[in-house]
Order: C-alpha cells, then sequence, then structure tokens
C-alpha cells in the first residue's frame, strides 16, 4: 500500500488519478527544489505527471528539466507516496501517485522552461520543513537524515 499524505479524500468526490515522477536532487547537503510562482508560491521537489504513454523515468528526465534547467543522471526510485488535491490549472480534482526518485544533477543547461518556475539550492533540513506538501517534506527530511 502506498502511504497517503495530507487530507484523506472526500468521500462524495470523484479522483482522478494520475502518476508522477519527482526528484531528490543532492549536491552535500543542500537539494535543488523549484519554485512555482503561480497560482501561489510554492517550493516542490522538481518532476510532474507522466504523459500517455512516457516511462517514469523519461518523465523524470523531462520534468526536471523544465522546471529546473538541469540534466540529470543515475536516478533510482527511493519511495511513492499519495495525495488527494484539487489540481487548478487542470481544473481537476486527483488522486496524484508520486514516484520519488534520486538522482545525480550533472549540467544545467540554463534557466527552467516552464513558465513561472525559478530553481534553487536549498538547504536538505530546511527543505525538509518547507517545502509545499507534506510528501516532498517527508523524503526531504529523510534525505536531510542522512547527510
Amino acid at each position: 500500500m502506498i502511504p497517503r499524505f495530507g487530507r484523506p479524500p472526500i468521500a462524495a468526490r470523484d479522483y482522478v488519478r494520475r502518476a508522477g515522477a519527482y526528484a531528490l536532487l543532492p549536491r552535500g547537503k543542500t537539494l535543488l527544489v523549484t519554485c512555482q510562482s503561480n497560482p501561489h508560491p510554492d517550493l516542490q521537489l522538481p518532476g510532474g505527471g507522466i504523459d500517455p504513454g512516457e516511462s517514469p523515468i523519461a518523465a523524470l528526465h523531462r520534468e526536471v528539466y523544465e522546471e529546473t534547467g538541469w540534466r540529470i543522471s543515475t536516478p533510482r526510485r527511493v519511495g511513492a507516496f499519495r495525495r488527494f488535491v484539487y489540481m487548478p490549472e487542470y481544473d481537476l480534482w486527483a488522486e496524484k501517485i508520486c514516484l520519488i526518485y534520486m538522482a545525480r544533477p550533472v549540467l544545467q543547461l540554463g534557466p527552467p522552461t516552464e513558465p513561472d518556475h525559478t530553481a534553487r539550492w536549498m538547504d536538505a533540513h530546511s527543505a525538509g520543513k518547507m517545502l509545499g506538501n507534506p510528501g516532498d517534506r517527508h523524503f526531504a527530511a529523510q534525505y536531510a537524515l542522512g547527510v
């Protein structure tokens, strides 16, 4: 069973299942995170939805590049969680299945290509307290315990 973080589902609501791949991108005691400024400021692990026909690893590479401008290597899955949320950019209620990978950031090619995203390095302990959703915070805190 995949652990749930955040609010429980609302019984009368229909949710669309949406799988995504997200990355812990460490450099020493810091993590590369993304700040999405719209519809409101939100610090996140880089990543996002897996498109139909796309593998989780391909989605991870694409999403990390779009949201940070970085290329990554050697991704390995370290866990998963689910959360039930409203996604205003898609106007839908989703059961997000979040696959979490550890990967190595190897080359910054430029700024993020995804609108309203800014990449920044953040102390891992701070990320474990400040990321916008409890699942991201959990995995960042787990990483911080090991450094």
